[in-house]
């Protein structure tokens, strides 16, 4: 090759990337979420890529394949073509990485954080009848009775699971853990007071706050939640170390070219300060997790790693997730 053709090589080169960005995407996108349509992970993804779709002038199609605790539909986006055509909605990947012992793909080195899409605070709640009117009024009742409080949640390795076994550790209490198909159940318990506490979603709980049936007694995040205002976050009432945050964010494949990992990280963020796209998360109870690329991945491994340590601190039983 001559010095001339290698010149016109090497910029080629230089401008392979950039052009590459620009021209992505040129056909459709799908959008795996491994869970089923309604859970947390498709209510923000459909949201979000709606307005992305509309921004790139092609189809998003969210495709839901549930199975196996979220793994299924991660597995695919692993082994799928590393070209921006396929990516993964979910919040899942720290709970299967330390539940699951045999998975198909390698949770930190087979994907790449995206963005996150949002997160759905949880709030802890009881029955009025149960006289806790503070967090500090459970904790030292279940000090003073140990092992004797019991708390729902909708699943092994759930968000309301993990939730409750943060705040156990962190307040240093015995409670006993009694796992629902769902919040409807864990609420119906919670209400009647055959269940003690219950960390739960917003969405279900919220009228039934207002209206007196359930007291709210901590919210889950580092920071207050604006549909309860009043309520204190875990971190206030002097557990520092019970934060817990239920979030899903967008992965693509390992491998992606980072231009096209930047664009995707750009056009979601565009979205998702959109007062349209925040006002239909708000409406199902998600609010906005705000992360630039190193800052989430930074994020995502810090998670990984404190989910690894809160199931061998909760003693939950690793196994394959069904």
């Amino acid at each position: 090759m001559t010095s001339f053709a290698n010149a016109i090589f090497s910029i080629a080169l230089l401008h392979a990337e950039p052009a590459r960005a620009e021209t992505w995407p040129t056909q459709m996108i799908t959008a795996v979420v491994p869970f089923a349509a309604g859970s947390a992970s498709d209510a923000m993804s459909r949201v979000a890529l709606d307005q992305v779709s509309k921004q790139v002038a092609k189809p998003i199609v969210v495709e839901n394949r549930p199975g196996a605790g979220g793994s299924l539909g991660a597995n695919i986006v692993a082994k799928a073509a590393p070209d921006g055509y396929t990516m993964l909605a979910s919040g899942a990947l720290a709970t299967t990485h330390a539940l699951s012992p045999k998975l198909p793909y390698d949770t930190l080195r087979d994907f790449v954080p995206v963005i996150p899409l949002g997160q759905q605070p949880l709030v802890l709640v009881a029955a009025p009848s149960k006289g806790f009117r503070t967090l500090n009024d459970l904790i030292h009742t279940a000090r003073a009775r140990p092992g004797t409080l019991n708390f729902a949640s909708t699943g092994i390795g759930s968000p309301s699971h993990f939730a409750a076994e943060r705040l156990r550790i962190s307040a240093k209490f015995e409670a006993q853990h009694i796992p629902f198909r769902g919040a409807a159940e864990g609420l119906t318990e919670t209400l009647a007071g055959r269940v003690d506490f219950f960390f739960v979603t917003l969405a279900p709980a919220l009228a039934l706050i207002k209206d007196g049936k359930l007291v709210a007694l901590a919210v889950s995040t580092s920071k207050r939640t604006p549909a309860l205002p009043q309520v204190p976050t875990t971190t206030e009432a002097g557990l520092a170390g019970a934060t817990y945050e239920f979030w899903a964010g967008l992965f693509l494949p390992a491998r992606t070219p980072r231009d096209i990992v930047v664009r995707l990280h750009r056009e979601t963020g565009a979205a998702l300060q959109m007062s349209s796209v925040r006002d239909r998360l708000a409406a199902v109870g998600i609010e906005p997790m705000p992360m630039g690329l190193e800052q989430f991945d930074r994020y995502f491994w810090a998670d990984v790693e404190a989910v690894v340590r809160l199931v061998e601190a909760a003693n939950i039983v690793a196994h394959q997730l069904q």
